[in-house]
């Protein structure tokens, strides 16, 4: 697996591999119980840790940067709050429940818009900062898999 090489580059593979979780759990037919079980709990796993990297290591990079970052950031942060509380409902059903794909679904919306937002006005600002990306995307990484371990 390559390695991305910086820390925009590790964040967009997280938004891009979240967003194929997302398209694989649509595909599934209406009572294909364990598959979607086996997708929610995959991509609830990889939100969770992906939010947890950006807001450990990723934002607070960001907010020394600049007045210009601290609106983003902000709005980053209450997204991450309200994908954390579905992720938490999510995680406490079972997809035969009222409202499972529901909640999915929405979800799957939420990060879709969050990562957009994220590739389309956060990362271009990004990449004008003096901000060692390799290095920050190093350590997300690490940290990352360390997360990604401790499941």
């Amino acid at each position: 697996m390559n390695k991305p090489k910086d820390a925009l580059a590790l964040l967009t593979a997280d938004h891009n591999e979240a967003r194929a979780i997302f398209n694989k759990y649509e595909e599934l037919g209406d009572r294909a119980y364990a598959s979607k079980k086996k997708l929610a709990v995959e991509v609830c796993n990889a939100l969770t840790v992906h939010a947890q990297i950006e807001e450990e290591i990723f934002y607070p990079a960001l907010r020394t940067q600049g007045k210009e970052f601290q609106d983003l950031l902000d709005e980053a942060e209450v997204e991450h709050a309200g994908a954390k509380e579905l992720i938490a409902q999510i995680e406490a059903m079972d997809p035969e429940d009222d409202l499972y794909d529901a909640k999915v679904k929405v979800l799957g919306e939420q990060i879709d818009h969050h990562a957009t937002e994220e590739e389309d006005e956060m990362f271009p600002k990004c990449r004008k900062t003096k901000l060692d990306l390799v290095a920050l995307g190093e350590e997300l990484l690490a940290r990352k898999e360390e997360l990604m371990a401790a499941l």
